[in-house]
């Protein structure tokens, strides 16, 4: 698998704000984001202050979605194409279907503390899909899939913390109970990203 080795608070900061690639650690006092605002990486970072083209804000967008999800180019334009073929509209399905990834979905139920350490517990054969191992991260899932974690993750302590904590804030179009959740439906457009102007990336991959 594809791994992108790049520092996750450079990718933050160039497009200038947290995306929470590390979970819980991003937007604290200690987060680059938040120290040195939305200013890009690199040596000339502070001095790129020329106004940004329409293609720009376009492309821009495009990066910070593909980021957010960890996907890379290839697999993100053939999200765009499949939901370009599906009926109403193409930048909720995108989002719909970046988001009924099976990594999405472990990170998005509290069983990780980011999409990249759910990725990891896929590829280590932690979790499972209909009771069976799947360790493929961009396994698509279906409204009344359920997904659960194998014995040898509920032993981890990190996994345990994350079991344990009530506070966490689960999508409702998602339903967990103890080491399992279950997709009771695709999710509405407010319902995901809502920092991410899917008009603006699907301008881009039209012209």
């Amino acid at each position: 698998m594809a791994k992108n080795l790049e520092s996750k608070c450079k990718l933050c900061r160039r497009e200038g704000n947290a995306l929470f690639l590390k979970g819980q650690r991003c937007f604290g006092p200690k987060c680059p984001v938040t120290k040195k605002g939305a200013v890009p990486p690199g040596q000339h970072g502070a001095r790129q202050t020329r106004r940004m083209s329409e293609y720009g804000k376009q492309l821009r967008e495009k990066q910070k979605a593909k980021r957010f999800y960890g996907v890379f180019e290839k697999q993100f334009r053939i999200y765009f194409n499949q939901a370009f073929k599906k009926k109403g509209q193409t930048g909720e399905a995108l989002l719909q279907l970046l988001e009924l990834r099976l990594d999405n979905i472990v990170f998005r139920v509290g069983f990780a503390n980011s999409r990249f350490q759910a990725r990891q517990l896929i590829d280590h054969g932690h979790v499972l899909v209909e009771g069976k191992k799947v360790d493929i991260a961009s396994y698509q899932l279906k409204p009344g899939q359920v997904v659960s974690l194998g014995n040898s993750a509920l032993k981890m302590e990190t996994v345990k913390k994350l079991l344990a904590d009530k506070k966490q804030a689960i999508p409702e179009w998602l339903q967990k109970k103890a080491n399992s959740a279950k997709i009771v439906r695709r999710p509405g457009r407010d319902e995901v990203a809502s920092d991410i102007d899917d008009k603006l990336i699907v301008e881009f991959y039209s012209k």
